[in-house]
């Protein structure tokens, strides 16, 4: 670990951002370039004590997983990120699709939607990074773990997750889930993270064998979806996909149609999700 180069690099990178550029509001006139420690800290979800002693070259060295968070925080583009794991001690992740580094043009889109839920999911289904109107009207990913982050195998692991759609919707829901994950598997091949869905859902569910064997082949999402919240009801939302060039990342927004039913169920959400009645559980 370089201590010294990695706090350079750490504060050199915090000073080339501003707050327009992560989302935040600019606030009061600043008396130093770039992003207050803090700012960064809170990004990372990590605390401002252990971000300023790595900036002070008297830190622990970071796990991986902190790493990731910093990248991810510092807006990082992938050379960036591969340094800042070499320079820590570790070594830089290997460069495969559907890398969970998310891509820095898809973050800054998202900086700047902050009234409509939005989200970024690798070829996979995992969520790589949510806004807190997807958290509310999704639920908070962070909590998933393992081969549970991917939303295909928690669709036909986990009976609670096919709450969020109404009845007649869920048959088409698993065709898609698993024409998805047939292009994400063409990509990767059998000795990928997607082979190991394909291998282990082979075992846990028939209904993912039956659709498997169709060999349905397509990477897109429904143009206008109906999801069904255990607090607001049915919310009839128009959705539009924003893909990297190697299609391993998108980013997914969904809107309502302003002066509508559903336009006003959104707000609601935007107040239950910082509320004593959010549901952090689908």
């Amino acid at each position: 670990m370089d201590r010294a180069a990695l706090a350079d690099f750490l504060r050199r990178r915090r000073e080339a951002l501003q707050p327009g550029d992560v989302g935040l509001p600019e606030g009061a006139r600043r008396r130093a370039p770039g992003l207050r420690r803090e700012e960064v800290a809170s990004l990372a979800v990590m605390s401002t004590d252990y971000y300023t002693r790595l900036e002070q070259r008297r830190g622990p060295q970071p796990s991986e997983q902190m790493l990731a968070s910093l990248a991810r925080a510092l807006r990082l583009t992938t050379d960036e990120r591969d340094y800042l794991y070499r320079v820590a001690g570790h070594n830089a992740p290997v460069s495969l699709s559907g890398s969970t580094h998310v891509a820095p043009a898809l973050l800054r889109v998202l900086d700047r939607l902050d009234d409509t839920p939005a989200l970024v999911l690798s070829d996979l289904a995992e969520t790589l990074v949510q806004n807190r109107l997807a958290a509310a009207l999704f639920g908070d990913a962070s909590k998933h773990t393992g081969l549970a982050r991917s939303a295909i195998y928690r669709w036909f692991t986990d009976p609670s997750e096919r709450t969020l759609y109404p009845a007649a919707d869920r048959d088409r829901q698993s065709r898609a889930q698993v024409a998805n994950l047939r292009v994400a598997y063409g990509l990767r091949g059998a000795r990928s993270r997607a082979g190991e869905l394909v291998r282990v859902l082979g075992k846990a569910s028939e209904e993912f064998a039956e659709l498997w064997a169709r060999h349905e082949v397509v990477r897109r999402f429904e143009d206008h979806k109906t999801l069904v919240h255990p607090e607001v009801g049915a919310i009839e939302l128009d959705c539009q996909a924003l893909f990297t060039e190697d299609q391993s990342q998108t980013l997914l927004v969904l809107t309502a149609t302003p002066r509508t039913e559903d336009f006003e169920k959104l707000r609601l959400l935007a107040v239950l999700g910082h509320g004593p009645f959010a549901q952090a559980e689908r």
